[in-house]
């Protein structure tokens, strides 16, 4: 099972989570400041970082910020308010999804799963290696690399590429791209969508606002080219 650090202020919800957790086969190590979490992450090595929005001192989005600076592991941000515009900021910080509390065990489960799934699923019948313009991305080696340099794409973002890149021109919807990116089978959140996609276009487009390889059709959703 996984290794998840667990990084949250109210002890109440922080022990519940870890005994859940923990009954469920993961080794948890819990903190409950973002400074101690991120003098933790060096000594425990997680598999993924489940994170408070809302901490005492550092807040999530910063302890978030601090990891992505320099590290793709796989982020889950927990908010006490689903319509909050934090979730909005700590997504585009570099969070993988968030959680709504209070939430059951096996919700949270479900989305670190979801999270740590291999990403083998993306390439069935395509060739290892493509290359799209600058772009070259490789399915098994789950790496992409612009114009010969390596990127660092989080686990969203890489998903995201692999998902669009393997059919391109073909238009996805927020809802399909929840589904099939996010493993989100019920009417979720489109903000981890555009979230995701800001983030990725941040990193493989030249121009931002004129995208050439995720393309944005209104009322529709996005698309990989046409190059």
């Amino acid at each position: 099972m996984s290794r998840v650090l667990l990084i949250e202020d109210d002890p109440s919800v922080r022990e519940g989570v870890e005994l859940g957790l923990r009954r469920r086969g993961h080794e948890v190590r819990a903190a409950a400041t973002g400074e101690a979490g991120l003098a933790a992450m060096a000594e425990f090595r997680p598999d993924l970082l489940l994170l408070d929005l809302m901490l005492p001192g550092m807040n999530g989005v910063q302890v978030c910020r601090r990891v992505r600076e320099r590290s793709q592991l796989p982020i889950i941000m927990l908010t006490a308010r689903g319509d909050d515009f934090d979730v909005v900021i700590g997504l585009e910080a570099g969070a993988d999804d968030y959680i709504v509390k209070p939430a059951r065990t096996e919700v949270i489960e479900a989305r670190i799963r979801a999270v740590l799934r291999r990403l083998d699923d993306g390439g069935q019948g395509r060739p290892d290696i493509e290359v799209h313009g600058e772009l070259t991305v490789d399915r098994v080696g789950l790496t992409v690399a612009k114009a010969g340099r390596p990127l660092a794409l989080a686990p969203s973002e890489l998903k995201l590429l692999l998902h669009l890149s393997a059919a391109p021109e073909q238009v996805f919807s927020r809802q399909q791209l929840l589904e099939h990116v996010w493993d989100h089978s019920y009417h979720a959140d489109a903000r981890l969508v555009d979230a995701c996609v800001a983030r990725l276009r941040g990193k493989i487009e030249d121009q931002v606002g004129s995208p050439r390889y995720v393309q944005t059709l209104r009322g529709f959703g996005y698309r990989f080219g046409p190059l």
